[in-house]
């Protein structure tokens, strides 16, 4: 006996619109979503000014070297052998001076993080909100379009950290 796919198509539709209909849907509690300026926050916290001083310092030097080697990169094939030497040498110095500042303000910049993050758990606990978003992510991403005023947090949050 062959069956036909004609009558087939309208059965398997309706068998699948009819299970989707029985199946349980869970009812869940609405969950409270809060909004923080999580750069704000950062800057907002006592090491940030030692943080922002170390990286102007390391901006400063390294910008300057880095002049020297657009200098001579910009001579070409025209310049000389010691001038690609000294190329290579302000390179090599770049690198390690930027690994050193990396190395000076990555405990540094650990500490302010967990301070904040330890800030933003404290206060959205204590105003009952299950889910907190940086804003600035949730809004370049099309994630959040609109959020009442009422959940933004990051005022809260910045007198925890001070």
């Amino acid at each position: 006996m062959k069956i036909n796919a004609k009558i087939l198509a309208p059965l398997a539709l309706a068998a699948a619109y009819g299970l989707g209909t029985v199946a349980p849907h869970a009812q869940t509690t609405p969950q409270k979503v809060g909004f923080v300026d999580v750069s704000k926050l950062l800057a907002a916290h006592p090491g940030d000014k030692e943080i922002q001083a170390i990286q102007k310092k390391a901006d400063d030097e390294l910008t300057a070297l880095d002049k020297q080697v657009k200098a001579i990169d910009a001579k070409g094939a025209n310049a000389s052998a010691a001038e690609k030497q000294t190329r290579e040498q302000l390179v090599t110095t770049i690198r390690s001076k930027a690994d050193a500042y990396d190395k000076q303000l990555a405990p540094k910049i650990a500490v302010v993080e967990k301070a904040v993050d330890t800030a933003i758990n404290t206060v959205a606990k204590s105003n009952g909100f299950s889910i907190v978003m940086d804003r600035d992510v949730a809004a370049k991403s099309g994630l959040v379009i609109y959020a009442d005023p009422t959940s933004e947090l990051t005022d809260a949050v910045s007198k925890a950290v001070k």
